[in-house]
């Protein structure tokens, strides 16, 4: 008898031994990021690939520092975003595309999943972290978005650093317009209308670059953000879905925090960032699911790709262009970086 209860204890023990060792742990804390969707021409030889996934690994490196001591998910989206701003390989802040007046014009935007408190800013010309910029709105206004000088001129009040538009103007932008803008002059005559429409873009031939990061805290908070210099060429005053909250950006504790990037005004159009919340929410899809059923119903090849990451630290990274640069980590030691296509499992 004593033998059989021991017998009976020993394999309940092993039981419970394996179901910890098989059952995933829920992460305390996690985060992804994408550097843009498109067809990452400039990542084509392996060298440029591996600069860009360096630059990738060194901004989830920002966000995991934050997270793991126990920071906020709102601080790790701004701190990791200003990294990408300040980085000219990326469409936002420094090495944004221009429009076809020729400058650079850009948007924002950041959103608390606690609260769903949320800040934007759009076509803004001299503030040198529009993310930064975007979070004051949330903090320090009544207001959700603000456009143009009247965001720059907020931003000067709250001692954020301004600087030239010729700042965020890199090289290779300024070649890429001026292939453009000579190509769009000599078929232009005098009765076309604006060349620069977003209808008009081809983003499979095209790297968008927009940046954005969506992350869990250890306090289960949940926070998104993107930022963009939006699409070469693009006419002067255009918005598109990256400053505009539920469109490009959203965040809601109950469900998911999302950060969209590709053809905007087909996000906003389809308020994806909001769609994929919804769904969770309301046909109680999981975060995989309602990200499928997006790409499947809403959203048509080559117009772009989100992340987002649930509120139980499910992440998830999706697109329909040839490539979406992205990297995703949590708590329990995953860790992924990529610019195309996952390999396919073995």
């Amino acid at each position: 008898m004593k033998t059989t209860l021991q017998t009976t204890l020993t394999l309940l023990l092993a039981l419970s031994s394996f179901a910890c060792t098989t059952t995933p742990q829920k992460p305390t804390y996690a985060i992804v990021i994408h550097g843009g969707a498109g067809s990452f021409s400039s990542a084509n030889s392996p060298e440029k690939a591996a600069i860009i996934k360096s630059d990738l690994a060194h901004a989830l490196q920002i966000g995991q520092a934050i997270l793991a001591k126990g920071g906020s998910s709102l601080d790790a989206v701004e701190q990791v975003i200003r990294y990408l701003e300040d980085n000219p390989r990326f469409n936002a802040g420094k090495g944004a595309v221009l429009t076809a007046a020729g400058t650079c014009e850009l948007d924002a935007s950041i959103m608390d999943g606690k609260t769903l408190a949320c800040g934007a800013s759009g076509g803004t010309k001299t503030t040198q972290n529009p993310i930064s910029l975007a979070r004051r709105v949330m903090t320090q206004t009544r207001h959700v978005l603000l456009m143009g000088d009247g965001a720059d001129a907020f931003a000067k009040t709250q001692s954020l650093t301004q600087v030239p538009n010729s700042y965020f103007i890199t090289p290779s932008k300024k070649q890429s317009w001026e292939r453009i803008h000579k190509r769009k002059r000599a078929k232009q005559n005098s009765d076309a209308e604006p060349i620069a429409t977003a209808a008009t873009y081809s983003p499979t031939h095209n790297i968008f670059g927009t940046v954005g990061c969506a992350a869990l805290d250890q306090n289960g908070n949940l926070a998104a953000g993107t930022s963009t210099g939006g699409l070469m060429y693009k006419m002067a005053g255009r918005i598109g879905d990256s400053p505009i909250i539920a469109a490009g950006t959203y965040a809601d504790n109950k469900t998911c925090a999302v950060s969209c990037t590709g053809v905007g005004e087909e996000f906003i159009r389809n308020a994806i960032a909001f769609r994929l919340s919804a769904l969770m929410q309301y046909k109680k899809l999981s975060l995989q699911q309602a990200a499928d059923h997006i790409f499947k119903h809403n959203l048509k090849p080559n117009h772009g790709g989100i992340i987002a990451v649930s509120h139980t630290g499910q992440i998830v990274t999706k697109f329909n262009t040839r490539a979406m640069a992205r990297a995703a980590a949590n708590s329990n030691g995953f860790k992924e970086i990529h610019i195309f296509p996952n390999p396919p499992a073995d």
